[in-house]
């Protein structure tokens, strides 16, 4: 019975050490099933303190949540965790350019919200504006904001970027009504010939959005290059 009693010990101890070791080298399994939920929890709830402590241990900044495959850096900004966020920003190998199930990265995030200090804060830290698909870029002008447009094209994001689909940000802006971001785009070299897979240019988006004055300046600018 002792014999026993030594040996369920000993394997508990053995099983112990693996959890520590496993979570010390941010691997997932063990240690990671129960650090995984903990993480998520504490990030969308804005709790720094113990975002901080898992890291301190080793938990992988990086981990993807299973449900919209996210980092934690990604809900930090959908959550509007700043406290978090600000931890993760400024943690060491922390993937700023990861992209979720969707496509999204941080940035785009950042810049749908129309969050100037995230968006400023990743690009400082070395986040990318140029990749394939969706851009930040297409989503500032979306949502016409014209501060975060043009950080983002300070930064050399592709003017008439591509989604999927050939939206360029200046048919975003223009299928948003967004008067401001059509003529920044413009004034900065967007190229208003350019047709998305529908056939369809930025004056045709505000055409059908009726949007007539950005229609009227568009048509200008149209004739006056010579395009019309």
């Amino acid at each position: 019975m002792h014999d026993y009693l030594t040996s369920r010990c000993s394997r508990r101890r053995s099983l112990h050490l693996l959890a520590a070791s496993a979570l010390a080298a941010g691997l997932p399994g063990i240690a990671l099933a129960g650090a995984y939920d903990d993480f998520f929890k504490a990030v969308k709830l804005d709790n720094v303190s113990l975002v901080r402590s898992l890291l301190q241990r080793g938990f992988d900044p990086n981990t993807v949540e299973e449900e919209r495959g996210e980092t934690g850096l990604m809900i930090a900004l959908r959550e509007d965790a700043n406290k978090v966020l600000e931890l993760l920003l400024g943690t060491k190998n922390v993937d700023l350019n990861a992209r979720a199930r969707n496509g999204d990265s941080a940035l785009m995030i950042a810049a749908y919200k129309g969050r100037f200090d995230a968006v400023k804060a990743l690009l400082d830290k070395g986040a990318e504006p140029n990749q394939t698909g969706w851009a930040a870029l297409h989503y500032a002008a979306a949502v016409g904001n014209n501060q975060i447009v043009q950080l983002l094209l300070d930064h050399y994001a592709y003017i008439d970027a591509e989604s999927p689909n050939q939206t360029t940000p200046i048919m975003m802006a223009a299928r948003g009504g967004h008067i401001l971001t059509v003529k920044l785009l413009l004034d900065e070299g967007a190229d208003l010939t350019l047709k998305n897979g529908a056939g369809m240019t930025a004056l045709d988006f505000a055409r059908a959005g009726g949007f007539n004055d950005i229609v009227e300046g568009l048509t200008y600018r149209l004739k006056k290059a010579g395009k019309s």
